[in-house]
């Protein structure tokens, strides 16, 4: 049989301490797990692993692998234990089934008396976090609430392999949530392996472009249509905001692009945020004779030119 070099295995160098061959062992456990890793040879991959581990993990079997190693064996070359060494060391042994570790470790260890269930415990890790986007309505962030999603999670099948289902999830909602914002869902990430936590699971919103709002923050911005006698005489107009439509007071002379604040008519929150209106007046195309008429005699009367500003 062949000599192991187990440091090599777990990617540390000999001198490496029992915290950093710990760390090392996790993340390539991680990394090889076959309920992660589909790719061919994963498993036995992971497998090498925790021989490795299981040899350099304890203090006993790691002085035993040293004086080996030391002696002047190799990784690839043959390995003959020396007389009575399983006797020696017959208490460094697995506890449990051997039969998924090479026969160069149980030659070096044996079975019985070791360290199984350490290394159980040792092997327990919670499940990675997931993230996903939640598309929201801008009603849904004003006024929060439940809302029913669909989500495909992973889980662990009745023979612990790791699967993905479909569930669909109340989530609640709540007033004045921005985009970008996070909502954490416990335990409903990543399955955890060897009996550890399941990671959390994190919906980002993402609001969806809305037909009337802009949204900057908790601010909203709104375009109003204007004719330009209420421009120029000042009206009162049913303006609609997510709370319900209210009656905005327009200045007379107002300009297109002025903005108007509706202070707190925003996403909820402390503080809210606010509603800005721009005014944007729309003229009325002279399609009849009388539109004709009536424009030939704002012209004549309304002494006015907007370029007067640029020297024109």
């Amino acid at each position: 049989m062949e000599f192991k070099d187990y440091y090599k295995i777990l990617e540390v160098s000999p001198e490496a301490t029992a915290e950093d061959i710990k760390k090392s062992y996790r993340k390539l456990a991680r990394k090889y797990h076959p309920d992660i890793n589909k790719n061919a040879g994963a498993e036995d991959k992971f497998k090498e692993i925790s021989e490795a581990y299981e040899a350099l993990g304890s203090t006993e079997k790691r002085e035993a692998y040293e004086q080996m190693r030391k002696g002047g064996y190799q990784a690839g070359q043959d390995f003959r234990p020396p007389p009575g060494w399983g006797q020696q060391h017959q208490g460094h042994g697995f506890e449990g089934d051997t039969s998924q570790f090479s026969d160069f470790f149980s030659s070096m260890f044996g079975a019985g008396g070791g360290r199984g269930r350490t290394r159980q415990r040792d092997m327990s890790q919670r499940g990675e976090d997931q993230s996903t986007k939640l598309p929201l309505s801008l009603e849904m962030a004003y006024t929060g609430g439940s809302q029913a999603v669909n989500l495909a999670l992973r889980e662990r099948d009745a023979a612990g392999r790791v699967v993905s289902k479909t569930k669909t999830l109340n989530v609640k909602i709540p007033a004045g949530i921005t985009a970008g914002k996070q909502i954490r869902l416990k335990g409903q990430g990543s399955p955890g392996m060897h009996g550890g936590a399941n990671g959390d699971l994190y919906l980002e919103i993402d609001l969806i472009p809305h037909p009337l709002y802009s949204v900057n923050e908790k601010d909203l911005t709104l375009i109003l249509p204007i004719t330009p006698w209420e421009a120029a005489l000042g009206a009162t107009i049913n303006t609609p905001t997510l709370g319900g439509p209210i009656a905005l007071k327009i200045p007379a002379n107002s300009q297109s692009g002025q903005k108007l604040r509706l202070k707190g008519r925003g996403l909820p929150g402390n503080p809210a945020g606010d509603q800005y209106v721009v005014l944007q007046i729309h003229v009325p195309p002279a399609s009849t004779d009388e539109a004709v008429a009536l424009y030939q005699k704002m012209a004549e009367s309304l002494a006015f030119n907007p370029r007067s500003k640029l020297g024109v």
